[in-house]
C-alpha cells in the first residue's frame, strides 16, 4: 500500500497490536517494551508481549513485526517535499542513467507520446542535490551527452537536461531543437556573463553549457534570459511530483513533515488541494515565506509592498485545528548559499568564479526589522531562514532591540539553517527563546567547498550539533539539499564526515551520541515544531510508526544508513509497506489520523 491511504473503518474492532518485535516507544518513563496497542489512530498503550495481548483483544488486527523494531515515525523539518516532488514531476528520469545509449532511449520514449514542438525535460544525472556521489561523470562517457547524441532521440521536440542547485559551476545539455528554441547560435560569444558556452571546431554549440546553468539560486543575466523561456512546471506534474515525493519520504520512516522555506501561497494551495482529496500520506506543518527570492525572476517587493503582505499573510497564518495540515507562522529568508556566492560574510570569500564576494541580502534590513516588529507585537511564530555570520549579526541586532519593546521570547521563534554560527550567537539566540532546525547533511555536502572558498577555519563553526545543544536549545533535523536519507542524518550527525573527501568537522561542538541524533528527527523535532502529540509512542500520541529491520539506537554506525523500512504507519493506517510483514487480520483500519 505504498504511498496510499487505507479505507474507512467497517470492522467491529479499531484496535491494532504491533508484537513479535521490539518497541523503542522514547517515553523516558518506559523507554523500550515488547509490543504497542493503537486504537482511533492513536497509541493506547506499550508494554509487555502478554499484558498488550489482553489490552488488544482477541478481535484486534495484529502486525507481526517478525524480530523487527518499533520506532515512532520521523520528522523531517526541511524536507522542501512539495519543491523538490514538483519540480521533477513529469520530467524524463536521468538519476540513474548508465550511459547516453540509456539516455536517448529514455527521451526517444518520452518523445512518442509528446506533441512535435513541445519540451521534453529532464533531469540531471546523478544524485540530488550535491551530486557527489554519483553525478554525470560516472556515465560511461564521463560527461553529458551533446546535441548531435541528443537528436538520436529527437529532432521533433526541443530537449534539456537540467542542472539542479545548489551546486555550482553546473553543466546543462541541450539538443539542435533545444539551441534553436533558446537562440543560442554559434554567434554567440563564448561566454556570457558567466555562462560558458561550448563549441566544436566549426563554432558551433555543442549543446553544453557551463556557469550558473542551476533551475533556481541563479541570477546570471544570460541564463536568466535563457529560464524565462523553458516552461514552468505543468501544475499537474507537480501535484503527482509532490505525491509520488511524499511517498519516498513515508518508504525512509518520515510521517510529518515542515515545510517552511520559500513557501509561496500557490504551494500551501497545493497542500490544501491534497487534503482536500485524502491524498497526504504525512503530517504537514507549513507557514507562508514572506518574500522568497529563490526562483529566477526576483523583483524585490518595496517596503509598503512587503508591509501589505505581511498583513494579508499574518492574518491568516496560524491554523492548528486539523491533525494533517497545519498553518503556523511566517518565514523570512534573507540570504542564500555559498554554492552560489551569495552567503554572507564580513570577510571577502571566494566565489563559484573566482572572485571575490561577500554574499547578497535579498531582504533589506528595513524590511526585515518590520518582519521582526509585526510577529512580535502580533505573537507570531516567526521561521528565520539565516545560515551565515553577517545574517545572523544583523538579524540579532534587530530582534535584540524589539525584544525590549515587545517580548516574545516565550512564542518559541524558529532558526532554520544555522550552518555557520559562532558560541555567541547561539547564546544571544537562546536568550531569545529561539528552537533550532539544521541539516548536518550542509557539512556532508558542503563542507569541502566552503573550506575551499571560505577557508577551513568556518569548519569549526559548520553545522555545530553539540554546541546548540549543549546551549539549551531545542533541535531537529531536516535532509533539505541532501542526503534524502534521515537515517543517513543521523549517522552523518555522529560522524560529521565530508562527501568525496576524507575531511571532517567531527570537533568537541559537533559530535552527538545515537540516542540525541535520534531525538533530532522524533521528540526533539515535535518539540520543535510545537506539535505535542508526534515523535514519541506515547499513550494518546497519534499512532505514527515506522517498523524497520534493524535497531537504530544500537546498530552498527556503518549500518544505520542501510536501514530498511518495512512499513510506515500514519495514524495508524498504512502509508508504506514492503510486504515483508505479516498482518493477521484484515488490513488496519483508517483511524481517525
Amino acid at each position: 500500500m505504498t504511498g496510499t491511504t487505507a479505507e474507512p473503518a467497517t470492522g467491529p474492532t479499531t484496535r491494532t497490536i504491533i508484537t513479535g518485535g521490539r518497541v523503542h516507544t522514547l517515553n523516558p518513563a518506559a523507554p523500550e517494551a515488547e509490543a504497542v496497542v493503537l486504537e482511533h489512530g492513536r497509541v493506547l498503550a506499550a508494554g509487555p508481549d502478554d499484558d498488550m495481548l489482553s489490552l488488544a483483544g482477541p478481535a484486534a488486527h495484529r502486525i507481526d513485526a517478525e524480530g523487527a523494531w518499533v520506532v515512532p515515525g520521523l520528522i523531517d523539518t526541511h524536507p522542501h517535499v512539495l519543491h523538490f516532488g514538483g519540480l521533477a514531476g513529469g520530467l524524463v528520469d536521468l538519476t540513474d542513467a548508465v550511459d547516453h545509449a540509456d539516455i536517448v532511449e529514455r527521451i526517444r520514449a518520452r518523445a512518442a507520446t509528446t506533441p512535435a514542438g513541445d519540451w521534453i525535460m529532464c533531469t540531471p544525472v546523478g544524485e540530488p542535490h550535491y551530486f557527489i556521489r554519483r553525478s554525470e561523470r560516472d556515465l560511461a562517457e564521463r560527461r553529458l551527452p551533446d546535441r548531435h547524441t541528443l537528436d538520436r532521440a529527437t529532432t521533433d521536440h526541443p530537449v534539456l537536461i537540467q542542472a539542479w542547485a545548489p551546486k555550482m559551476p553546473a553543466v546543462v545539455a541541450f539538443n539542435s531543437a533545444g539551441l534553436r528554441a533558446v537562440g543560442l547560435v554559434g554567434f554567440l560569444p563564448d561566454r556570457v556573463c558567466d555562462v560558458e558556452i561550448d563549441k566544436d571546431e566549426h563554432g558551433d554549440p555543442t549543446g553544453i553549457l557551463r556557469g550558473p546553468v542551476t533551475n533556481y539560486y541563479t541570477y546570471d543575466p544570460f541564463w536568466g534570459q535563457i529560464l524565462m523561456k523553458l516552461p514552468g512546471p505543468d501544475p499537474a506534474d507537480a501535484v503527482q511530483g509532490t505525491i509520488d515525493e511524499m511517498a519516498r519520504f513515508t518508504a525512509q520512516g518520515v510521517t510529518a513533515l515542515y515545510e517552511a522555506h520559500a513557501m509561496e501561497p500557490e504551494h500551501i494551495d497545493v497542500y490544501r488541494r491534497l487534503r482536500a482529496a485524502d491524498a497526504l500520506t504525512a503530517r504537514v506543518l507549513a507557514t507562508w515565506d514572506m518574500e522568497s527570492a529563490i526562483f529566477y525572476p526576483f523583483d524585490p517587493l518595496s517596503l509598503d509592498e512587503f508591509t501589505e503582505r505581511l498583513h494579508r499573510l499574518g492574518a491568516h497564518c496560524v491554523d492548528l485545528d486539523d491533525d494533517l495540515l497545519r498553518f503556523n507562522g511566517l518565514t523570512l529568508s534573507p540570504g542564500g548559499p555559498c554554492f552560489s556566492g551569495h552567503f554572507a560574510t564580513h570577510e571577502p570569500y571566494t566565489n563559484p568564479f573566482g572572485r571575490p564576494a561577500r554574499g547578497t541580502r535579498f531582504i533589506t534590513l528595513d524590511k526585515e526589522e518590520a518582519f521582526v516588529r509585526y510577529c512580535a507585537e502580533h505573537g507570531i511564530r516567526a521561521n528565520v531562514c539565516l545560515g551565515a555570520y553577517r545574517e545572523h549579526d544583523e538579524f540579532l541586532e534587530i530582534a535584540e532591540r524589539v525584544v525590549r519593546e515587545h517580548d516574545f521570547r516565550d512564542r518559541r521563534w524558529i532558526l532554520q539553517h544555522a550552518m555557520t554560527i559562532t558560541p555567541a550567537q547561539v547564546r544571544r539566540y537562546r536568550a531569545l527563546g529561539f528552537q533550532v532546525t539544521t541539516s548536518v547533511g550542509f557539512a556532508w555536502g558542503k563542507g569541502t567547498m566552503y573550506g575551499e572558498r571560505i577557508g577551513t577555519h568556518v569548519w569549526r563553526d559548520l553545522t555545530p550539533l553539540r554546541r546548540l545543544l549543549d546551549a539549551g536549545l531545542d533541535l531537529a533535523g531536516g535532509t533539505d539539499w541532501g542526503p534524502k536519507n534521515p537515517w543517513e542524518q543521523i549517522k552523518l550527525a555522529q560522524t560529521h564526515e565530508f562527501a568525496g573527501s576524507d575531511h571532517r568537522n567531527d570537533g568537541p561542538d559537533q559530535v552527538l551520541t545515537r540516542a540525541e541524533a535520534f531525538a533530532m528527527w522524533t521528540t526533539g523535532a515535535a518539540e520543535v515544531l510545537g506539535w505535542s502529540d508526534i515523535g514519541a509512542l506515547v499513550p494518546g500520541h497519534h499512532a505514527d510508526i515506522a517498523i524497520v529491520d534493524r535497531d537504530p539506537l544500537r546498530c552498527d554506525l556503518d549500518d544505520l544508513a542501510g536501514t530498511t523500512v518495512l512499513r510506515t504507519l500514519l495514524g495508524g493506517r498504512t502509508v508504506h509497506d514492503t510486504g515483508d510483514l505479516r498482518t493477521v487480520g484484515d488490513e488496519p483500519a483508517s483511524m481517525g489520523a
